[in-house]
């Protein structure tokens, strides 16, 4: 079933972030659990959800009309929500026309907006060596590239960069963007899953080193502050980087994926 990357914006927007888990909040998954867990999520949730049947037999409605709250704080009403929105942001521009991710509460209200100057890597391992060299300083944009469905291949998981950007106390000054993907304990302005990917052509693949990139989350913004013209003459000039499994299973996945936007599968 199609759902458009849209539909994530139109989420985030109607519901409020009422839930605050670690790593990006201050609670325990076991603080859920104790608190009155996904039943009283849904309880709290209960005028804005589709009341469907489960597969325990019992309707949603039913669930959460049993439920029980033990703690207004870690399961907060709608009205004192920990952020007025969701926790998924997509955003769109001239370097992601067709959507990127970040966990918009995970990030600090510093960073919420910024700008700052490229500093471009071709795979999660040359970016790692570069971090923990301490070559990145305040004011960098962390660029990670060729790490989506085809340049992978199989979109890989950029959480030892993000997690070396936190640990060494970047994460208000530094921002990191990547056609991969993180993991659900991402904090920090990092933004993934810029489609197009750079392997298939994205306007990722252009971005040079010193390029002037902003970032604006509450606008739901992500551009790279070059000339159209410009950014047409360097996708003239781009070729392909050959791929980096020729043979198996992960060859003709990176043949046939489809965009990150779309659910990176199949489209044959």
């Amino acid at each position: 079933m199609p759902i458009p990357i849209d539909k994530f914006n139109q989420i985030s927007e109607a519901f409020p972030h009422i839930v605050n888990i670690l790593p990006g909040g201050e609670h325990f998954m076991e603080d859920l659990e104790f608190a009155g867990g996904i039943p009283a999520v849904l309880q709290r949730l209960r005028a804005r959800i589709y009341d469907c049947m489960t597969v325990s037999g019992k309707r949603m409605s039913h669930i959460a009309r049993e439920a029980v709250i033990y703690d207004d704080d870690v399961i907060r009403p709608m009205d004192k929500p920990y952020h007025p929105k969701g926790g998924v942001a997509v955003l769109k521009g001239n370097l992601a026309p067709e959507g990127a991710v970040v966990k918009q509460t995970a990030v600090s209200n510093k960073m919420m907006k910024f700008k700052g100057k490229a500093v471009c890597f071709n795979s999660e391992e040359e970016a790692m060596e570069s971090i923990m060299g301490g070559k990145i300083k305040s004011g960098d944009v962390i660029v990670i590239r060729y790490e989506g469905p085809k340049g992978g291949p199989g979109m890989r998981e950029m959480l030892s960069p993000t997690a070396a950007v936190v640990g060494m106390g970047l994460a208000d000054s530094v921002a990191l963007i990547t056609d991969g993907r993180f993991s659900g304990g991402t904090r920090g302005p990092c933004i993934g899953h810029i489609t197009p990917e750079a392997q298939a052509g994205g306007p990722i693949a252009i971005v040079k080193n010193g390029d002037a990139i902003v970032i604006d989350i509450p606008e739901k913004k992500l551009q790279l502050n070059v000339s159209q013209r410009e950014i047409d003459k360097r996708m003239k000039e781009w070729t392909p980087p050959k791929p980096k499994v020729n043979a198996g299973y992960l060859a003709r996945y990176a043949r046939f994926v489809g965009s990150a936007s779309r659910g990176a599968v199949f489209e044959i």
